[in-house]
């Protein structure tokens, strides 16, 4: 097939298209002057007629979201030459290229003096007929965090459904919805599971119902609640185990806009981004102007400066600190000196007795978060490895595949006093830079160290306290100097909320290595 002698040099250009060519690109529009569009179809047609020739007729689907609330604009997959031709239409505005955004309790009420009947869950009535949309990982459909006990219905204004066939809505729960690029905003049974953990953690930390009798491993006993816990959630599965694609993130937005939402949560976002070019501040910016309130973390990337995420004045943006509880795991030197750490897993049968301490030299390769690592020098002893950005869980689990009898994580520098207390696959300790560095000195000083671990169990009223963790990225706002970032900080570190998985040593953890 040749191009007509009349075509463009942008359409003979384009005539065909190398598949290897294709990116997904956000699309931005002004509507005609004077248009009206009769529904979403009809804007979406419009849309449609963009496309040049060769992508409108493609047998690969090429055209992925309509947007209209979020933006007016769409998202489809195109070539940079396809692109080109789309900017010569009338009414153009922009383009986004399509990048990969990362995923960024029984106590924490109490700590923020949250208690029935008082104050200002009293005042607010514990966020009873707000709606909450969280766009993230999904949902654990099903878990005790999300059932609707003392839950009235959704409001009548709600637009929303409830597309997993039905099955695990209900009062609480009272909207899901798929974004995953090939999800379309349609949920089949199992679609909206949670297989990442981040979606349902951060849902049930701002909605979740009162469960009792909540803990983890035996620790931090107590009745788990989030900050809103008469509050409804409309849940947009946005994200994947790999990250959250922007096309679906505003997606989701463009979706919980038209269901009526009355606040947006997203705990997502990709560093320092210009405004005109973060599809998030400008679905934000929209969701504003309609009254959605839109809160969004600030970021993992600290401690370094102006690192954070979401930084458009109009979100909320939120810093993340630790609590006044720790799960101990106190830790006893052969030479009689103690030092405090956490874990979540405590076992009751664990010895108090003396164990060879070693730092062994394959301590790259721990750090590397590498599994299969062979180091006979850690069997039958406690080892000690520098905190470094990878899963804790499967260092763990190297250490003891190897035979490792304990574990120590001790902090460098930067990370500073934030300990972090998790569900460990042996006996081990996270201790801050200042205690792990005494531990450091004690092991190169001594021919025969050794060392003892004791579990304490759950601690409240640990000062200073709260403070700023680590990983919580940093002002000042490299976007808007003028404007102070983040807003406010909350409660985020070792936090017990809603998980989908079983947690501990009978779990053997094959994730991928990932930040925190």
């Amino acid at each position: 097939m040749t191009a007509s002698p009349d075509a463009s040099p942008i359409d003979r250009e384009i005539k065909y298209a190398d598949a290897s060519k294709l990116r997904t690109y956000i699309i931005r529009m002004r509507l005609p002057e004077n248009a009206t569009f009769a529904s979403i179809q009809a804007l979406e047609n419009w849309y449609r007629s963009l496309l040049p020739p060769i992508a409108a007729n493609s047998s690969v689907a090429r055209f992925v979201y309509a947007y209209s609330d979020a933006i007016t604009g769409f998202a489809a997959r195109l070539t940079e030459e396809e692109l080109g031709y789309i900017e010569q239409k009338e009414g153009f505005l922009g383009s986004y290229q399509d990048v990969k955004l990362p995923l960024l309790t029984t106590h924490t009420p109490e700590l923020l003096g949250l208690q029935p009947g008082q104050g200002l869950w009293s005042n607010s009535n514990m966020g009873k007929g707000v709606i909450i949309g969280v766009l993230d990982t999904g949902l654990a459909i099903g878990h005790p965090s999300f059932g609707d006990d003392g839950m009235e219905p959704p409001p009548s204004r709600w637009k929303g459904n409830c597309r997993h066939n039905g099955i695990g809505c209900n009062n609480k729960v009272i909207g899901v919805r798929i974004f995953t690029s090939s999800g379309g905003g349609s949920a089949p049974e199992g679609a909206a599971d949670d297989e990442v953990g981040h979606g349902t953690h951060t849902s049930s930390t701002a909605v979740g119902n009162f469960v009792e009798n909540a803990n983890v491993l035996g620790s931090g006993n107590g009745t788990a609640a989030g900050v809103a816990p008469r509050a409804h959630l409309s849940i947009y599965k946005v994200c994947s185990s790999d990250g959250c694609i922007t096309s679906d993130v505003l997606a989701g937005m463009d979706a919980a806009i038209k269901d009526g939402v009355d606040v947006l949560s997203l705990s997502l976002g990709g560093g320092p981004r210009a405004l005109y070019a973060d599809v998030i501040a400008i679905g934000a910016f929209s969701a504003i102007e309609k009254g959605i309130f839109v809160s969004c973390a600030g970021g993992n990337a600290g401690p370094s400066p102006s690192t954070l995420s979401n930084e458009a004045p109009w979100i909320l943006t939120v810093g993340a600190t630790t609590i006044d509880r720790n799960i101990r795991a106190t830790v006893k030197l052969g030479n009689g000196l103690e030092f405090d750490g956490e874990t979540a897993f405590q076992p009751a049968n664990f010895s108090s007795t003396m164990l060879p301490l070693v730092m062994p030299s394959s301590l790259q390769q721990y750090r590397n978060c590498l599994v299969g690592v062979v180091m006979p020098e850690v069997k039958g002893k406690m080892v000690v490895c520098r905190r470094a950005p990878g899963s804790r869980i499967q260092l763990g689990e190297t250490v003891k595949n190897n035979g490792g009898a304990a574990m120590l994580i001790i902090n460098g520098e930067l990370d500073g006093y934030t300990t972090l207390a998790e569900a460990h696959l042996l006996p081990a300790s996270h201790l801050n830079y200042v205690n792990g560095s005494s531990i450091e000195k004690y092991v190169n000083a001594s021919k025969e160290p050794v060392a003892s671990i004791t579990f304490k169990g759950t601690i409240l009223g640990v000062s200073p306290s709260p403070t700023v963790s680590f990983f919580s990225s940093r002002g000042p706002n490299s976007i808007s100097p003028g404007i102070l970032k983040p807003d406010v900080v909350g409660p985020g570190v070792n936090i017990l909320a809603a998980w989908p998985f079983e947690v501990g040593p009978s779990r053997i953890t094959r994730a991928p290595c990932s930040s925190t």
